[in-house]
Parts: C-alpha cells; structure tokens; sequence
C-alpha cells in the first residue's frame, strides 16, 4: 500500500489578498452596447460577479465546507494526486471513483457526496492530474485513467469498482473500463464521446448523419476553446493565470453555454454565483489553468501517436444519462460506442448535470448500478 496523507484546503490569506487586489484592479475591455452573452462572457454580468466577489464572497466559508469531506494527498507514478475519499452507509458500499472534467473541478460533486453516501457508496473523488490540488503535471485522458486505477486498487485497496464521470471524466471512465475490464465492473456516463473525423456518414442513419451535422456546427461555433487547448495552450495561458477576472470570464461563458435553459435566462437559474466562484477560486489559488488546458494538447498527441484505449468502443456495461443542455445523444450513437444497459433523457439539467440537477442525476447512478454486483 503506498502511503496516504490526511490533506485540508488552507489558502494563505497571502493569496486572498492579492487575489482581492487584482480584481479591484482590473482593466475592463470594451464591449458593444447590449452585448450581453452573444460576443462570449456577458460583460455587465461579469462586473456585477466581479463586484460579488470583491465584497461578499467568502472563500473561507466554501474552504470550511469542503474540508468537511475527508481528503488526501499520494504519490502515483511520482504525481502527487490529492482525492476525497467518503465511506459509504452500510457493512459492504460499494466503492464509486467519480471523474470530474473542464472547466470544473473535483467541486462538480460536492451536491452528491452525502446522497452518494446514504445510498452505501464508497465516494472517490480524485483531481484529475493537472486539476484542482493535484500536481500541476498533465497527462491524456488514458494517463488519467492509469491513475486513478492505481489510486483506487493499490492505494485504497479495492480489487473491484464501479466509475461514473461526464466531459473529460468520460475519456477517463470509458479508459479505466477498457484498460482494466476486470476490475470495473459498470460505468455510468452523462455523455459518450463525439465524432472524430473518421467516421463514414453515408453508411449511417439519417438519425444519425443529423447528429453529425450538429456537432460539426458546434465545432465551427462552439470548439474554439478546444482548439486552443488542444494546440497552443501556453499562449493563452499567461493571460489567464495573471487575470482573474480574464479567468473568469474563460470559465464562466462556458457554466453559461452548457446548462439547460432554451430561452437563454439568468445563469444563475442553474447556479449560485457562490458556485461559480468556488469553481473559479480553486482554478486561481491552485493555478491550474494552464496544466489543465495541457490536459487536452496530451489528449490529442496522444490520440495521433498511438490512439486512445478510452476511444474504442467500450464492452464494460453502460448506464447513459443524457440532460438536453449537453449535446444531442442520440441513443444510436450511444450504442455504436458503449455497452449501453440503461439510456435515459431527461427533460431538465445540462453538462454539469451533478451540480445543475443533483438529485436527477444521483437517482438515475443509483438505479442504474443498484444490480451491479461489486465484491
């Protein structure tokens, strides 16, 4: 068993500080009259986060909270790898490692963890390398996974167990179920993976050369981020690292663009502007922002050097969520890329469904892996 330190949240008031005085500071761009979210970040919503932040957030309350749940630090493959571990209800949980992605944290779960527990999950939650209190190394979607199942079998001790995630934490999940089939046993996933570019669409479904084409406008209007991230990372780096306010309005448009409201209302019909800024806050004081961009630049060159294990299609069996604020998933294509045992759609909640919909998206795990038998 390798060794496992106790870990708490502590951020030196040091950088509190300094954080407080760079958004007091801040040199605002311009923007045209009623711009609101249709240039990117709403810039009159991000001045009125802003102003929250400088006088109402309180960071040491969210600290205090999180600290709650027990965390730790280990060494895998000489990357420290900070996880929060939570014993489940009852004489056998079953063990859960749940993946988080971008641009969220390990704080995508924070809702689910006591319902998760109640329930008789052993919850894990581990940083993704690159993310949040986990060193500042990135690794691919399959590195990932090669973690997180030494974490969960050699450090903690599980011959056995079951893994969920969405986004990034999909290519983790699906890697850890194709890499390591006997010791995952179901995974339970929000989306499934998209189309690469080596697919033959004429031989395809109308159903599904319509999700094709989807996706292939999302790219053109969506994917800049992901492009960035994917090839030159660095450059936009040092802008986001030394700009909190230029950090937040990275992250934030995308808390806007992916939740699940048709008429475009107030984001924070899905979220707190306390939310928001804990997410963000972890970003600035852990400085991850540019290990975690990396994450998708390792992804790709892994992808084009040797392929991905989390790519393939997946065996292990599959419980599929899909929340309309996602892309489209059409069970279809669900099925052309996972052992699909259980597909649902609900008519509410979006990509960071175990924030926006917390109790949606924990009863639909628990029914689906209440069969799954884990020793």
């Amino acid at each position: 068993m390798q060794t496992v330190k106790p870990f708490k949240i502590e951020v030196p008031q040091s950088v509190l500080d300094d954080l407080k005085n760079r958004l007091k500071q801040t040199r605002w761009a311009d923007a045209p009259e009623n711009a609101g979210w249709n240039y990117g970040t709403n810039p009159d919503y991000l001045k009125e986060l802003t102003d929250y932040w400088v006088n109402q957030y309180d960071w040491r309350k969210h600290e205090a909270a999180l600290n709650q749940f027990p965390q730790f630090i280990t060494e895998i493959d000489g990357i420290k790898i900070h996880f929060l571990h939570i014993k489940g209800k009852g004489n056998n949980p079953k063990p859960l490692i749940l993946s988080h992605g971008w641009p969220d944290c390990f704080y995508r779960y924070y809702k689910v963890i006591p319902l998760l527990a109640e329930q008789g999950f052993d919850v894990i939650i581990p940083s993704i390398p690159g993310f949040g209190f986990s060193d500042h190394v990135a690794k691919s979607v399959d590195g990932s996974a090669e973690i997180f199942y030494k974490l969960m079998t050699d450090v903690l001790g599980y011959k056995t167990f079951l893994a969920a995630g969405g986004d990034m934490g999909t290519g983790i999940t699906k890697g850890l179920a194709n890499k390591y089939p006997d010791a995952v046993k179901a995974i339970f996933l929000t989306d499934v993976g998209y189309p690469d570019g080596t697919e033959d669409w004429s031989k395809m479904s109308p159903a599904l050369q319509q999700f094709g084409q989807f996706i292939q406008q999302w790219w053109y209007t969506e994917g800049a981020y992901n492009m960035m991230h994917s090839t030159k990372p660095q450059t936009v780096a040092f802008g986001l690292n030394d700009s909190p306010v230029g950090l937040a309005s990275w992250i934030l448009e995308k808390f806007y663009s992916w939740r699940f409201d048709p008429a475009k209302h107030d984001i924070e019909k899905s979220f707190t502007k306390d939310e928001l800024l804990t997410n963000i806050t972890i970003y600035w004081v852990t400085q991850t922002i540019n290990s975690t961009m990396r994450t998708y630049l390792e992804t790709a060159r892994a992808t084009y050097t040797g392929g991905l294990e989390s790519a393939k299609y997946v065996k292990t069996p599959t419980g599929v969520a899909h929340f309309p604020g996602d892309g489209p998933l059409p069970k279809e294509w669900a099925e052309r890329m996972v052992n699909v045992k259980r597909y649902t759609v609900f008519p509410d909640g979006g990509h960071f469904a175990a924030l926006e919909k917390p109790d949606l998206w924990t009863k639909e795990l628990i029914t689906f892996f209440s069969d799954i038998e884990v020793k």
